[in-house]
């Protein structure tokens, strides 16, 4: 199927936007009438689109498989996301601005609170200020130079999250990751999940690491340990220029989604820190792309604090802004999610998310608002993620016939 798309291809001047609202599809909630963060929020912009919309859901991998971000992303952009595996250790380490060479290998890294015996009982340090992230990072660059022959190259990213960039001879990225994943257990030690000497030794790299990083983070609070996974070296994928002959641009804050992005071949334009920031950066080079990636982060974090009126809050935010999006006059606006985050699992899920086909030829479901109901009664029906950019470049007229 990938083949008989990309030989479909067309160029022309049309514009697409994918705007991807994290995490958006969640459950209903029995305290709030039955309703979902989306269902409860005022849209009026969205719900100003949703009748002339062709509506449906799409399935990030697989029925019952909860994706990661990374794998949600790559569905989203036309991959398939079984056959195209990409460490999150890459992702973080691309969209932060890291340069890797041949060799090196990438960890997401955050900081986490452990207690006298070990046991995390933060994830995420209390979500610390990202001023405070750079400066423990500062503090273990100063530290922990260099391990073994192995450099280590720390970056500072948003809130408690940084990227650790292995740098020496030897070193392979099929190793596990030291994270528990939940509080309530001791971080784990990594162990190689190939049998080889490069494996083997970078397990141990990380796992000296997060020993010595906890010595020198031993006075601080509430952040004095680490966690690290999606330990990885990066692939080579084939980008949006080559498989769809678009110039595809990226707008998104945080660092992980920037990398998936470019990994994609997509140029990582400033995003600012709001969807009115990102719209406006869009706008701003509208002529230089024929492919806009939009990504607003708020409402995943919001799903995993298990916080239903801080989801609805930024679904608000970004319809808010909408107008000034649909002033560049997109040729095709899709609004989804790359998986669900439902508040009250407060984490990923593998029910289908939400999606939103706007254009001229979408054909017209007349749906009354956008949200998880109205979805479900959709004609798109349940897509597989990594077939909707073949509905997007279909509604652009960006796709000839197929046979005579």
């Amino acid at each position: 199927m990938t083949a008989v798309l990309e030989s479909l291809v067309l160029e022309n001047p049309t514009k697409i936007v994918l705007l991807v609202l994290d995490g958006l599809g969640d459950l209903p909630s029995p305290e709030r009438a039955g309703q979902t963060p989306l269902e409860a929020a005022r849209t009026p912009h969205l719900d100003r689109l949703a009748p002339h919309a062709a509506l449906g859901r799409i399935q990030p991998v697989a029925p019952g498989i909860t994706p990661g971000s990374g794998p949600g992303h790559l569905a989203l952009f036309g991959y398939d996301p079984v056959e195209t595996s990409v460490g999150r250790g890459v992702l973080e380490a691309l969209g932060a601005g890291l340069e890797l060479q041949q060799g090196d290998v990438a960890a997401r890294a955050n900081f986490c609170t452990v207690d006298a015996s070990g046991t995390v009982t933060d994830r995420r340090a209390g979500r610390i200020a990202s001023e405070e992230c750079a400066r423990l990072v500062g503090l273990l660059e100063r530290a922990l130079p260099r391990i073994e022959d192995v450099r280590l190259v720390l970056k500072a990213g948003k809130g408690h999250r940084f990227v650790a960039l292995l740098r020496g001879p030897g070193l392979a990225g099929e190793v596990s990751d030291a994270d528990p994943h939940h509080e309530g257990a001791k971080v784990p030690q990594a162990h190689a999940l190939a049998s080889d000497l490069a494996a083997e030794k970078t397990a141990r790299i990380v796992n000296a690491f997060t020993a010595k990083a906890a010595e020198a983070l031993g006075a601080e609070r509430p952040a004095n340990a680490v966690l690290m996974r999606g330990l990885s070296a990066r692939p080579h994928l084939r980008g949006y220029r080559e498989r769809f002959k678009l110039r595809a641009a990226a707008l998104a804050a945080y660092p992980m989604y920037r990398g998936v992005a470019q990994l994609a071949g997509m140029d990582v334009l400033p995003a600012g820190e709001t969807a009115a920031d990102a719209f406006a950066a869009a706008a701003a080079r509208w002529a230089d792309h024929d492919f806009f990636f939009i990504h607003v982060k708020g409402t995943d974090m919001a799903g995993e604090d298990g916080d239903f009126d801080a989801k609805v809050r930024v679904i608000e935010s970004v319809d808010a802004a909408l107008p000034a999006l649909l002033a560049a006059k997109p040729d095709v606006l899709c609004v989804t999610g790359d998986h669900s985050t439902p508040a009250p699992m407060r984490g990923h899920s593998w029910h289908p998310v939400p999606v939103l086909v706007w254009g001229r030829y979408c054909g017209a479901d007349h749906g009354a608002r956008f949200h998880e109901k109205a979805a479900r009664a959709g004609s798109l029906g349940v897509l597989a993620s990594k077939d909707l950019m073949a509905v997007l470049l279909a509604n652009a007229g960006r796709l000839d016939k197929y046979g005579a």
